[in-house]
């Protein structure tokens, strides 16, 4: 057997790689020395994408994987092969406040600044919690309840600013 005869075959070399009939997202890699990622960020439900037609697992050769249909995710076939799925899964909740955060932090710079003024530490709230919902899709309790008290308290200017209260808003819907 030649060499290429035997990785078709799945004989030493690479294996018998992946096989996919239907990917709607993701990453797949094969080989020795193959990686495969998604770190995407996705808007709504993680739901799959239906093909056309169904979708049949192809057949995988000698040591390989077959998928009849992927949605997202990541896979990897052969000896040091590694595979990761980081995406992240934001639902319109998720979204709708991460996009009202960063809406209200491009504001920021506009103000004038004093000391005691509570702008720095709206600003410090801000980017850990746009940070913690594009990292995990959501936000924990505590931080968000801090934020909307920083947000509607009188001790800060920027709770004058209409796209805090859409922070708040969106806050409140958030956490239910």
């Amino acid at each position: 057997m030649t060499n290429g005869e035997q990785e078709q075959a799945g004989v030493g070399g690479g294996g018998g790689g992946v096989s996919i009939g239907y990917l709607s997202g993701g990453a797949v890699a094969a080989g020795d020395h193959a990686v495969a990622e998604d770190r995407s960020q996705r808007v709504g439900e993680a739901a799959p994408v239906a093909p056309v037609a169904p979708v049949a697992p192809p057949a995988a050769a000698p040591g390989g994987i077959a998928i009849g249909a992927m949605s997202g995710g990541a896979v990897a076939a052969g000896a040091g092969a590694r595979a990761v799925d980081s995406s992240v899964h934001l639902d319109a909740s998720a979204r709708e406040l991460l996009t009202s955060v960063r809406t209200l932090q491009q504001q920021l710079p506009l103000l004038a600044r004093a000391e005691g003024d509570g702008v720095a530490q709206v600003e410090g709230e801000l980017e850990a919690v746009g940070a913690e919902i594009e990292q995990t899709g959501t936000a924990g309790r505590p931080r968000l309840e801090r934020l909307r008290d920083l947000l509607k308290g009188a001790g800060t200017v920027v709770s004058g600013l209409a796209s805090a209260l859409a922070v708040v808003q969106a806050i409140e819907q958030f956490l239910g």
